[in-house]
């Protein structure tokens, strides 16, 4: 069934992206409907990141096209994708170190594309009490995990209208890891539309609505979390499981 455009708010076609002479992204097709949550899988070096900086505009694809909420946005540059309402919470967090978690929250305020405040400073501290605790704490100062949550909840201070998040729970301890699994379960209540890139896809699968996997570039699996988890053979295949 087909989706009006303004249904989608990202939809990249046909993409084919490199670094220097190596092909890594071949043909992708991916789409982001509104309050849609999608698990991003595949092994390491499949591209799934390059996708995702491919939709930002950090890496321009040599042919396809990007089109956030219905306007072509092919390399154009990440500030102008973010004002759409894309947030992106990228592999290494990127956090100012030299800010105190206060300064990053607030440096990121503002409405959203709908003129939306639905995620306050009040609201964010409420989602992310480790957080309340180190207000004045700057952002070097923090453990991994409370990293992490500070980059999700400055994204969502952005009132964003998709919430993209690379490798959410890479190298976190298990107590950490699941408090950011609630906070991705709650995000997917708010209605935000949100696309998760993590190695486990067993919690991966148990919020997420579609789920894609590439391998090698290709999109070889596109389907719901049932009919993932019905095929233990891809999930064997592709996922090393």
């Amino acid at each position: 069934m087909a989706v009006a455009t303004a249904d989608l708010p990202i939809r990249a076609t046909g993409l084919n992206t490199y670094y220097g002479a190596s092909h890594i992204l071949r043909g992708v097709d991916f789409t982001v409907q509104r309050g849609e949550t999608i698990g991003l899988m595949g092994r390491n070096g499949m591209g799934k990141s390059t996708l995702l900086k491919s939709i930002m505009g950090l890496v321009k694809p040599r042919a396809g096209a990007v089109e956030i909420m219905g306007r072509n946005m092919t390399g154009r540059p990440p500030y102008e994708v973010a004002q759409l309402g894309i947030a992106y919470v990228p592999e290494g967090r990127g956090i100012f170190g030299n800010l105190s978690v206060v300064e990053n929250l607030k440096m990121a305020a503002r409405a959203g594309t709908r003129g939306q405040r639905d995620w306050t400073y009040e609201r964010v501290l409420e989602t992310f009490p480790r957080l309340k605790e180190r207000l004045g704490h700057g952002g070097q100062q923090l453990s991994g995990g409370e990293q992490q949550m500070l980059t999700i909840g400055r994204a969502l201070m952005t009132n964003p209208d998709v919430l993209i998040l690379d490798e959410a729970t890479e190298g976190l301890a298990p107590l950490i890891a699941r408090e950011i699994w609630r906070i991705c379960g709650l995000i997917r209540e708010s209605g935000i539309s949100s696309v998760i890139v993590d190695k486990n896809w067993k919690h991966v699968t148990q919020i997420t609505d579609r789920n894609v996997i590439l391998v090698k570039g290709e999109v070889v699996f596109e389907g719901t979390s049932n009919t993932l988890l019905a095929q233990p053979e891809l999930l064997a295949q592709h996922l090393g499981v």
